[in-house]
């Protein structure tokens, strides 16, 4: 059973949804739909039951948390040219395990705690690591993924990753860590 005709407005207002967007979502022309909402036209059901389930499909998609909502920003980063200390300092400063890095506004690696230790528990001296550039010893850039995409897509790139970053465009806007996925609340 379909809900009352009324209730077609005040949901698409409640999405946010222009009169044009139901429109495209539901495969309807956007006059029909003035035309229900303004009372001057009684839909037949097929065409009421489309928007009814743009409506539906629209409220499910707009529930499901996005990255942009639970990140971390700004994304605290060091450059590919500092030196080892300093990412190490900085980790232990803000409390982080790993950071990504940039060449200029562009990712071009990653460094982590792991990877640091890992070397020194193979032989390297460690203030012969700390000495040495993070260009020398980084890791590969972490994945990134649109503002806009479903939390429970990067899920499977957090499983073999330390972070996923967020763009807008062309620019880093955030960072997704295990940690930020913790604190969403169910």
């Amino acid at each position: 059973m379909l809900p009352p005709l009324d209730e077609i407005p005040k949901k698409r207002k409640e999405l946010g949804l222009t009169q044009s967007k139901l429109a495209q979502l539901a495969g309807v022309s956007q006059s029909i739909i003035a035309k229900i909402e303004s009372g001057t036209v009684d839909p037949s059901y097929s065409i009421a039951k489309r928007l009814v389930e743009a409506l539906e499909k629209q409220s499910i998609q707009t529930s499901r948390p996005r990255v942009s909502e639970i990140m971390s920003k700004p994304v605290i980063s060091v450059s590919k040219t500092q030196f080892v200390r300093d990412a190490v300092d900085l980790m232990r400063k803000r409390g982080y395990s790993q950071l990504p890095v940039f060449d200029g506004n562009r990712c071009v690696g990653s460094i982590s705690e792991k990877t640091i230790l890992d070397r020194a528990a193979r032989g390297e001296p460690l203030e012969s690591l700390l000495n040495n550039r993070v260009r020398d010893i980084m890791d590969s850039p972490l994945p990134m993924v649109n503002d806009d995409t479903p939390l429970e897509m990067v899920l499977g790139l957090l499983q073999g990753n330390y972070g996923v970053l967020v763009t807008k465009g062309e620019s880093t806007i955030g960072i997704l860590t295990k940690s930020d996925i913790l604190k969403v609340k169910q």
